[in-house]
């Protein structure tokens, strides 16, 4: 259902594109759950440690990939604003030949790199072999992985997030059902649950193309796939930056799982069960960015400065309000959470894992904002000041840890200040970079 939100109430049109996205998103990170449950409770303990090992690996690579595609569907929902639907399909069919092309030589590096990436973090010896087996098999599925993330990000540039609510609840609950069937049933181990994600993932991609296909405004003709330097210019102008910044994030928290990866198995696992449940926590405050991102590019292709205002003003009240709530809920009932990733037993994990949802609780309502400003900044085209921010986000986890790690021996206490401290420097300057880019439109409006 394609939707144009350059009229009407801002807050009415952010909520209801957000929700289910948000309702999607909850499914998506619930199969990610589902993967460490099964592993965790089926497998046990040094499973849930190894998948969870290479989370900042596979960041460091889809990351990218979602970068690059959030970067495209961008100048789409500009364009879409705008009125320009002849444009929006030279623009998506040149998209799709960038994914094509980034798609084969990201898996082609990424399994190339893989093990070397590994020693690198330090994984420890006990579960680097199903650690290694785990994200090769992620890393086997990237096309799906870029394809997935480009359908859906058309798909919402357009104002639709209902159809990819609906694709990711039925592949969420094919995950489950995969999951159980190749770790459960096959007893596949780590590698059933990686093959369950991707095949998820892939099911995901060819049901968005199917939507896509159906839409009048995406009936291709044949000048519309001609390859357009500008365009394609445009593209990686906006695109590029931001995949480096989810990188370059990436980095930051590959520095944390090192430092973990050497703190043994239980801690490993205590930081795996913890990074699920931020994950869900944080999913209010990415996915109300995500909506005010789309809001923003319609319009500013429609020219809408006052109602990018008003939305923005609006959602950050919203998004207080949300992730205070959130952080409230970790803190209280960290260790209950934590339970449902392991026997009744592995209580070494559940108390190692309470100091990061105090922590990292308190932060949450700041990575909201965060989200808010770096969606609202990117889709006002300036993808710079947000890829800056992942490299502070980088220097203050790296800081962070340098400090509280080595010279006051804080051991894991230290990982989960870094987060917040990474969490609150990016903040400031994206903050800044909206206030400062709003004011230049204005004066350029006048």
């Amino acid at each position: 259902m394609v939707r144009d939100m350059t009229s009407g109430s801002p807050m009415k049109l952010i909520v209801g594109f957000a929700v289910p996205i948000f309702l999607g998103n909850l499914f998506q990170q619930l199969y990610s759950v589902v993967d460490a449950m099964v592993l965790g409770r089926a497998v046990g303990v040094d499973a849930l440690a190894a998948a969870g090992s290479t989370q900042a690996l596979s960041f460091l690579v889809l990351g990218f990939i979602t970068g690059l595609t959030h970067g495209y569907a961008i100048l789409i929902a500009q364009r879409f604003g705008a009125g320009d639907y002849a444009g929006v399909r030279c623009t998506a069919a040149n998209a799709g030949y960038l994914a094509a092309v980034s798609s084969l030589v990201i898996t082609a590096a990424s399994l190339l790199g893989v093990r070397a990436l590994l020693e690198v973090m330090h994984t420890p010896e006990d579960i680097f072999r199903d650690a290694l087996l785990y994200i090769q098999v992620i890393f086997i599925g990237t096309a799906a992985a870029v394809a997935y993330n480009m359908f859906s990000g058309i798909l919402r540039a357009l104002g639709d997030s209902v159809s990819p609510l609906v694709i990711l609840v039925v592949s969420s609950l094919v995950n489950v059902g995969l999951d159980v069937l190749f770790v459960v049933v096959f007893r596949w181990g780590v590698a059933g649950a990686a093959w369950a994600t991707v095949l998820a993932q892939a099911l995901s991609s060819a049901m968005c193309f199917a939507v896509l296909r159906r839409l009048e405004l995406m009936r291709f003709q044949r000048e519309d796939w001609r390859g357009d330097r500008d365009v394609i210019r445009a593209l990686l102008r906006l695109g590029v930056p931001v995949g480096i910044m989810n990188s370059i994030t990436a980095m930051g928290t590959m520095l944390l799982q090192s430092v973990v990866n050497g703190l043994g198995s239980v801690t490993v696992a205590a930081y795996t069960a913890g990074s699920k449940l931020m994950n869900l926590a944080l999913q209010p405050g990415d996915i109300l960015g995500i909506a005010v991102g789309t809001y923003v590019g319609q319009n500013l292709g429609a020219g809408r400065l006052d109602r990018i205002r008003a939305g923005v003003r609006q959602s950050v009240l919203l998004s207080l309000v949300i992730n205070i709530v959130m952080g409230l809920v970790l803190a209280l009932f960290g260790r209950e959470l934590t339970a449902v990733f392991v026997s009744g037993t592995e209580e070494a994990v559940i108390e190692a894992a309470y100091p990061y949802f105090v922590i990292t609780g308190a932060g949450v309502w700041i990575v909201g904002l965060l989200f808010l400003y770096r969606f609202a900044l990117q889709s006002l085209g300036d993808t710079f000041i947000p890829m800056v921010s992942g490299g502070v986000e980088l220097g203050m986890r790296v800081g962070a840890v340098l400090v509280l790690a080595r010279r006051f021996d804080m051991g894991f206490y230290a990982v989960c200040w870094a987060e917040v401290a990474a969490w609150l420097g990016a903040c400031v300057l994206l903050a800044v970079g909206y206030y400062a880019r709003m004011a230049k439109l204005s004066r350029q409006e006048q």
